[in-house]
């Protein structure tokens, strides 16, 4: 079954709102098998919510907005509704009830363009919105539903979530689908395609493969279609058994792992510390290490050692290895990662140090070079890459190599 979302608001064509609505609703319909056809952003006018609702109705089973419901003149989409549906907005006696108490509770005023979000479409069916004044709206006009909800997200979401999903499985009977989601990192996205080129081929008509990829990383998402849940679940678990095998190196994690908790829970489980000493990325690995809560069972801390004089005097690197080797060197960056290690006590750490650009790039070590370290009190590993001319990547994937390196020395040595 197809769907169309269609959000409403000069403010997502400028730029100045990110319409976050349409992605969070997408993930909803493909959760109990509905298939978005198409996704439009639109602006406040009579002409632009007329000419998409007229598109969306040809091609499309179920319509849904969002946004467009608020008080004031410029929100337009009820009128034009009632115009689309040839009908006239009339008093819900609920809704106005609900939002007279919301100002009573607050002691405001009854605007006279409060009292118009209890007017509605007379043929719609009102969807509750517990957290504002702007109801949902339901309508059904043969074999098309049109569902037109609030643009700000919290209220969306839970009309959606409460009422919008129920009726949706009570009127139609949809296929099951199944998502499974292998997160890859430090592989591009061809040469990932290349590993698995066989598997992929080999995947039955009813399962299919996308390939997400972000700065260092690459999702795999698995999509299962049929009627039989446990015998999707069956199939999708033996491809992906065959998956860890082809490329199991490169995975770090499924569906919402972020490669920084996967890396702390392994320090958990093992009992285990970690501290950084980093230059090119300015304490970025840091910040991804303590974004995560709980953090600080494992994390000690970190030495931002941008300027060269905070590594001979702090990381005590010998001033000798950046005069004979620079800063930008294994032996630097190895000697950091050491350090940093004692000094701070710690059992694991993550090193770095590189060219991030745009300036400082030399024929031996252009703009992008970084060398990583990982030290534990067995052994040290050091690799040394080229992330390109983009500042903000290079930086971006230096943390993920750091993190992702660690990783996979962290479950080495808890195996050995």
């Amino acid at each position: 079954m197809n769907s169309e979302i269609i959000t409403i608001g000069d403010e997502l064509l400028i730029g100045q709102v990110i319409d976050t609505n349409s992605a969070w609703i997408g993930q909803e319909l493909s959760k109990i098998g509905v298939k978005v056809l198409q996704k439009k952003s639109i602006g406040d006018t009579r002409e632009a919510i007329l000419d998409a609702l007229y598109k969306a109705s040809k091609k499309s089973s179920i319509v849904i907005l969002t946004g467009g419901l608020g008080p004031t003149k410029d929100d337009i989409t009820k009128h034009t509704l009632c115009e689309f549906f040839q009908t006239q907005l009339v008093q819900n006696e609920k809704v106005l009830k609900w939002v007279t108490s919301i100002f009573t509770m607050r002691n405001l005023p009854m605007l006279e363009s409060n009292n118009q979000q209890a007017m509605v479409p007379e043929n719609c069916e009102v969807l509750w919105n517990k957290n504002g004044t702007a109801p949902g709206m339901w309508f059904k006009v043969k074999d098309v539903i049109y569902i037109s909800l609030p643009g700000v997200p919290f209220e969306m979401k839970t009309i959606f979530t409460e009422e919008v999903i129920p009726k949706l499985l009570q009127q139609f009977q949809f296929p099951t689908i199944l998502h499974r989601t292998i997160l890859t990192c430090n592989i591009g996205e061809s040469f990932l395609a290349k590993r698995i080129e066989n598997l992929e081929n080999e995947l039955p008509e009813h399962i299919k493969l996308a390939y997400l990829p972000s700065v260092g990383m690459v999702r795999l998402r698995f999509s299962a279609y049929g009627n039989n849940l446990p015998i999707l679940e069956n199939e999708l678990t033996a491809i992906i058994e065959k998956l860890y095998k082809l490329i199991g190196n490169y995975i770090y994690g499924e569906g919402d792992d972020n490669l920084a908790e996967v890396l702390g829970k392994l320090l958990l489980q093992s009992k285990k510390s970690l501290a950084t000493a980093e230059s090119c990325s300015g304490g970025y690995i840091a910040h991804q290490i303590t974004s995560i809560p709980g953090s600080s069972a494992y994390f000690k801390g970190a030495i931002i050692s941008y300027d060269n004089s905070v590594k001979i005097e702090q990381l005590q690197v010998p001033a000798n290895i950046i005069e004979s080797n620079g800063a930008v060197s294994e032996a630097c960056v190895s000697t950091m990662a050491n350090n940093v290690r004692k000094l701070l006590k710690t059992d694991y750490a993550i090193a770095t140090s590189g060219v991030a650009g745009p300036g400082g790039g030399t024929p031996e070590k252009p703009v992008g070079t970084v060398w990583i370290a990982v030290s534990s009190e067995k052994q040290t590993k050091t690799s040394v890459f080229n992330f390109g001319d983009n500042r903000e990547r290079t930086i971006q994937r230096t943390a993920i190599q750091g993190l992702d390196m660690l990783r996979k020395l962290l479950v080495q040595e808890n195996q050995s």
